[in-house]
């Protein structure tokens, strides 16, 4: 004899659209919170790596740059531990190497190629020409030039709340470092400050 006590059913779930979605979203939910959350207990998602020190106010503007102008649309800063890659790039990338980073510049898509280990790899001078004009080293790059970072100053002004925010989010900035971020972009370009940002790429894991 069939059970025809009301309740959950495959029926009632599948004819009933608003039921459907809140069950989806609860699913996700507690999925999501499964995944992430043990993260944050975990040390080594959570703690610098040895040897990781915060940006220089240089080196952050720099990074402000390198958001700007959507260097993350064709490099990748995340080594993953495969052969192919690490044979390539170098070590692999750890979570403690990010935790500095906000946002993150991982990236999802190498039209370029990845640069998480570029720092210390090329000279300043090579960078420069290779902002300027990528042809110019590279005949067949198609990277896009950035000739206007070469005259465009950074604004010392900006640099204090920037590292103020950062403060506030984790970064163990200084009281002297945030004084003293103005008058260390004082009177450098953009390019400069790229160049800076570049070279500290990876540093960190030896």
């Amino acid at each position: 004899m069939a059970n025809n006590t009301p309740g959950f059913s495959h029926e009632k779930i599948e004819t009933n659209n608003f039921l459907m979605i809140v069950l989806i979203l609860l699913v996700i939910a507690v999925g999501g919170l499964v995944e992430i959350v043990p993260l944050f207990f975990q040390r080594s998602t959570t703690q610098a790596a040895p040897g990781l020190v915060p940006y220089t106010a240089l080196q952050l503007a720099g990074r402000d740059v390198y958001i700007r102008e959507g260097c993350y649309n064709c490099h990748s800063q995340m080594i993953r531990p495969f052969r192919a890659e690490t044979l390539r790039y170098g070590h692999y990338s750890t979570a403690g190497e990010f935790v500095y980073d906000h946002p993150f510049q991982w990236g999802s898509k190498r039209t370029g190629p990845d640069l998480q280990r570029v720092g210390g790899k090329y000279s300043d001078e090579w960078h420069r020409v290779h902002l300027f004009n990528p042809r110019d080293l590279v005949p067949e790059s198609n990277m896009p030039a950035y000739p206007w970072l070469t005259q465009a100053t950074l604004d010392p002004a900006d640099m204090a709340p920037k590292l103020t925010a950062l403060r506030r989010v984790g970064v163990p900035y200084t009281d002297a470092e945030i004084a003293t971020a103005g008058e260390a972009v004082k009177g450098k370009t953009e390019i400069d400050a790229l160049i800076a940002y570049l070279q500290v790429l990876g540093t960190s894991v030896k």
